[in-house]
């Protein structure tokens, strides 16, 4: 896939800090775009409107900057995951707040294509296994509050199960974000905002009701 040709902005100057922000921002949409090989420090330059030699000076090499960028993407993918999970509750309404906030990270932003880049071209993702793990850990916390349970009681619902939710969920969204549209229509739901946002609705009722039956 080619990378369309952006014209080249004036160079302005900036703080370090707005120089290193504005140049992540360039090769986050590029990877967005054309998946880790579209970064090229040569166009991330142009699109930023400085010199090759200021992009390495912040970031010392194009491995570095697209490690930079992947960690980046990460953070913005689990952040706001992490921060409604520590708020929410297993109610419906919660659940599906949570799932427009997945959504919001991993489809607008376009990071859902991203993980799919990374999984085809067989790139090196950053740890993901603290805030995956952070994942499990709070929703199955919020299992047990529900229930009036410790996690030795033998109403204390599986961890295992808990895992498996996160993952029905977690693969359900990234999928939704990349193949939703065109797999509605033509499984006959149509392809507006208004059914995926159905579907997240209906989602999050599926994974409630199981979250406190099983």
């Amino acid at each position: 896939m080619t990378t369309k040709k952006r014209a080249t902005p004036a160079r302005k100057r900036r703080t370090a800090e707005e120089a290193r922000t504005a140049i992540l921002d360039a090769a986050e949409r590029r990877l967005v775009e054309a998946g880790p090989t579209g970064i090229r420090l040569q166009e991330v330059a142009t699109d930023v409107g400085v010199s090759h030699p200021t992009v390495l000076h912040h970031f010392g090499s194009r491995e570095a900057l697209v490690e930079a960028v992947l960690e980046r993407v990460m953070q913005s993918i689990y952040a706001p995951i992490l921060e409604t999970l520590r708020t929410t509750s297993l109610e419906e309404d919660a659940m599906t707040h949570l799932l427009d906030r997945v959504f919001e990270a991993v489809e607008q932003r376009g990071h859902a294509r991203v993980l799919f880049w990374l999984a085809l071209q067989g790139a090196t993702l950053p740890d993901e296994r603290d805030p995956l793990r952070a994942v499990v850990d709070i929703a199955h916390d919020l299992r047990r509050q529900r229930r009036g349970t410790s996690s030795r009681s033998p109403r204390s619902p599986s961890l295992e199960d808990t895992r498996f939710a996160v993952v029905l969920a977690t693969l359900a969204m990234t999928a939704k974000s990349v193949l939703g549209r065109h797999l509605f229509e033509n499984i006959g739901l149509g392809g507006d905002d208004a059914v995926q946002q159905r579907f997240r609705a209906w989602l999050a009722k599926l994974l409630v009701k199981h979250l406190e039956s099983a």
